[in-house]
């Protein structure tokens, strides 16, 4: 029931993404793809201290691809409002530089990420 909740959001974003892209809203769907990397990224597992640094894969296997790990919806919570409060930040420190037109941008980017955490 758990994974359901994060899989189910996760393909709720990818079709957000899908339709921003088909109707050209470019920043739009740069906050998406970069909301899913952010996750993509917490749900890779770590890397063993013994791992050398390139793994040796043989062209005909049929897969090289690691089990990923699971996040429940708390943890995809508080990715996404991780996501959101580093936007706020930026967009602060964008205004205090003088580029509240970046800044503003930003804030539109969390208010639009909101949406996924409410």
């Amino acid at each position: 029931m758990v994974r359901d909740a994060v899989h189910e959001m996760k393909a709720r974003m990818r079709l957000d993404l899908r339709n921003s892209r088909k109707a050209s809203r470019t920043d739009e769907a740069k906050l998406i793809g970069a909301l899913l990397a952010a996750i993509d990224n917490a749900e890779a597992p770590p890397i063993r201290a013994d791992a050398e640094s390139k793994d040796r894969h043989s062209f005909f296997e049929r897969s090289s691809e690691i089990e990923r790990l699971t996040l429940d919806p708390e943890q995809l919570h508080a990715i996404l409002l991780t996501e959101i409060q580093e936007r706020d930040i930026a967009a602060d420190e964008m205004e205090r530089v003088g580029r509240p037109d970046l800044g503003e941008r930003l804030r539109a980017d969390a208010l639009f990420a909101k949406r996924y955490i409410e």
